[in-house]
């Protein structure tokens, strides 16, 4: 296996000095029918990747197949499905692909079979959610569960409520309704829990407790925060525990409880933003939607992820990685937008901010050095058209030039629409996804400076048929993939968040009355905590 910790930095491979030689590519020039036909790569799941009107030409495609090769990305990605350690700052495995199906040997730890550990805990939330689902698991007061509740933040909160999201219009044209209401709790503000818990029946709804360690404190007092609520309505043989079920470690406090309804068990090998495919995603969506739909999204992901093993020129995550590295390392581009032409994917930017940027914000190199070159970009986007209304003017005709990485898909989920003018909703929809390519790659010659487009704004395109759950599986998995192979090409661990531990400790401090420094006194004063 590839021992990361003897990994190059970017700087050190002669394949990037390469790339760095070759002149500016223009999308204003290269983009044409026949290249817009070429650069299509297979995905998965039923999606395809299109990079035509990015900045890499044949040329530059090719040394970054060879940067690739020389970072063995394809060795490295192995390493990780196979049981090696990658986590190297916390020297663990990590294994969120063995969660959709097994890619190489089997994976075994302290005797254990992870794979079969995995899939019986999903098959454990199938099971549990056809028997709620059926009346066999009630309340406490013996009224049937018609609404559930998360309860998690971060990882437990931005995957799973962005999947729950884009999976409704689909439920409803498979089922004419959700089998169960869905909503989430995350931040500690109490008006986020308020907002949710203002009109909800205390006797039908179902809380899953997400948290990892069992201690994290968001999710803790979020859960006495309902508790409390239940309290309130005195009503007979309510037991608020008994209506919430936990999604833990198997040695955390709350897998130790027999106060919960039941619990559903992940390890340290599932990181908390890879980790919408383990029970911490699969409990509120089985629930939510089925399990069978959960299922179909496991089997886009593993998808995606058997693609993520082909070679470079059929590996749509690692081109997708590697022409995100040349803008960031050779055109020195800070940033990237993520515009899905989707409203189901309203909140999968927000998912993929996580994603992206806890796992690549690094400055340090697998050996524990600094590193001299930008890693990680700053990602944010909206779905379009509203996006169109807010930020693309700058995307337009600001000073700095933002990679964009477009969704789209020929149908919509529900199937409802009307034609006005001539055409349906969904074909304006695709129509102005189409002209933002094209507008951004050719700009616009004008008299009139203000009304002069430069054009030669980089983009993808990610499409298919329709957003089904195993285009959903796998448009997450291309995404995690992406992301894996950036940090393999950088050079850093993907897999850790030391970044996040800072806050949580000073903050642990200011609550518990300890001593700060004066201007974080004052800080404290202005805000009333002192």
């Amino acid at each position: 296996m590839t021992d990361p910790r003897t990994g190059k930095n970017l700087t050190e491979c002669d394949s990037f000095t390469k790339l760095s030689s070759h002149a500016l590519v223009q999308p204003s020039r290269e983009l044409t029918a026949e290249r817009v036909n070429s650069c299509d790569v297979d995905a998965g799941g039923g999606l395809r990747f299109n990079y035509a009107a990015s900045c890499v030409n044949d040329a530059m495609l090719a040394d970054l197949e060879a940067l690739c090769d020389e970072q063995k990305l394809h060795d490295q990605y192995q390493t990780l499905y196979e049981g090696g350690i990658m986590n190297v700052g916390e020297d663990r495995l990590v294994l969120h692909h063995l969660l959709r199906g097994r890619l190489g040997s089997s994976v075994s730890v302290d005797g254990t079979d992870i794979g079969a550990f995995y899939r019986e805990q999903t098959e454990r939330v199938a099971a549990f959610a056809r028997a709620v689902h059926a009346g066999e698991i009630v309340g406490s007061t013996g009224k049937q569960f018609r609404t559930v509740v998360q309860i998690g933040i971060g990882g437990s909160d931005l995957g799973p409520r962005a999947l729950a999201i884009a999976l409704q219009g689909y439920a409803h044209t498979r089922h004419g309704h959700p089998r169960m209401q869905a909503d989430f709790i995350s931040n500690v503000d109490p008006d986020d829990a308020a907002r949710v818990l203002a009109n909800f029946d205390p006797e039908t709804t179902l809380f899953v407790l997400v948290s990892k360690s069992g201690t994290t404190q968001e999710t803790l007092t979020n859960e006495l925060f309902a508790i409390e609520l239940m309290e309130r309505y005195e009503i007979s043989g309510l037991a608020p525990r008994k209506h919430m079920v936990a999604v833990t470690s198997r040695t955390s406090p709350l897998a130790k409880s027999s106060e919960y309804l039941d619990a559903f068990f992940i390890d340290d090998y599932i990181g908390g933003r890879y980790s919408g495919t383990s029970p911490v995603g699969g409990v509120v969506l089985s629930l939510a939607f089925g399990p069978e739909i959960f299922e179909e999204l496991l089997s886009g992901a593993h998808e995606a992820d058997s693609s993520a093993t082909r070679p470079f020129v059929e590996n749509a995550a690692m081109i997708d990685a590697a022409i995100g590295v040349y803008n960031r390392n050779v055109l020195g581009l800070p940033t990237t937008a993520v515009l899905p032409y989707s409203n189901a994917l309203t909140r999968f930017p927000a998912h993929l901010q996580q994603l992206d940027m806890e796992s690549n914000g690094k400055r340090v190199n697998r050996r524990g050095e600094a590193v001299s070159y930008p890693t990680g970009p700053v990602v944010f986007g909206e779905p379009g058209t509203n996006g169109q209304h807010s930020f693309y003017q700058l995307l337009h005709q600001g000073t700095d030039i933002i990679p964009l990485q477009f969704i789209g898909f020929r149908e919509s989920q529900r199937g409802d629409d009307i034609s006005v003018d001539g055409s349906t909703s969904q074909t304006k929809l695709n129509a102005n996804l189409a002209a933002q390519i094209g507008a951004f790659a050719f700009g616009q010659d004008h008299e009139n400076r203000n009304r002069a487009f430069p054009g030669n704004r980089p983009s993808t395109l990610i499409y298919g048929k329709q957003l089904t759950p195993r285009a959903l599986g796998a448009l997450l998995a291309h995404f995690e993939n992406k992301v894996m192979f950036q940090g393999f090409l950088w050079n850093i661990n993907s897999f850790d968040q030391e970044g996040v531990q800072l806050g949580k400790v000073l903050t642990k401090n200011i609550l518990s009355g300890g001593e700060v420094n004066p201007a974080m006194e004052a800080y404290t004063k202005l805000l009333g905590l002192r």
